[in-house]
């Protein structure tokens, strides 16, 4: 699929405080290009505000690094979100979650191996992605494991990659890893 947005803009389509920010981006992720900060960017405020919002949201909340990035993988995987899940398979590995776990993840939450704070958190992003709220019944069984700014959290990380999903899709964005 082509790119909706150009995918390698330079200095003039990104201004020169984002520019610069996407090449520290991509020295870090290991990559030639990060397509999501170089399509971003050329929004020039637009990535700036979502920045801290995507950030606290993926390091520094309350949920720890394991069960964000458990969140963020259910979310890739619903919405076949391949550039999330190329990233975001490497974070995982990275924070203790193992290609076996990951297998379980994918599958979902009535997979063997689970732990029940595992299968509340799959549960809760199923339904979130699915219908846009959370039941009564999950509600419940997510506040067995989650205090209340967790339960506030989960939602908005949920939310947050489910719309990132939708974004990376509908511009089209090209993966940055070769596999």
């Amino acid at each position: 699929m082509t790119p909706r947005i150009p995918e390698s803009p330079g200095l003039r389509d990104l201004g020169v405080a984002n520019w610069l920010f996407c090449k520290i981006a991509a020295r870090r992720q290991h990559v030639p290009r990060a397509h999501l900060f170089t399509t971003l960017g050329q929004h020039r405020r637009l990535m700036w505000a979502w920045l801290p919002f995507g950030g606290m949201l993926m390091r520094g909340g309350k949920f720890s690094s394991r069960d964000t990035e458990l969140v963020i993988l259910r979310v890739g995987h619903l919405r076949d979100s391949q550039y999330e899940l190329q990233h975001h398979r490497r974070m995982a590995r990275a924070v203790g979650l193992d290609d076996t776990t990951q297998a379980r993840i994918f599958e979902g939450p009535d997979s063997a191996g689970l732990t029940d704070r595992q299968r509340a958190l799959l549960t809760g992003v199923d339904e979130l992605v699915s219908t846009r709220t959370l039941s009564d019944a999950t509600w419940a069984r997510l506040s067995e494991h989650l205090d209340r700014p967790r339960l506030i959290e989960f939602v908005m990380l949920t939310s947050q990659y489910d719309a990132l999903a939708a974004t990376l899709s509908a511009l089209r964005v090209p993966l940055d890893f070769d596999e």
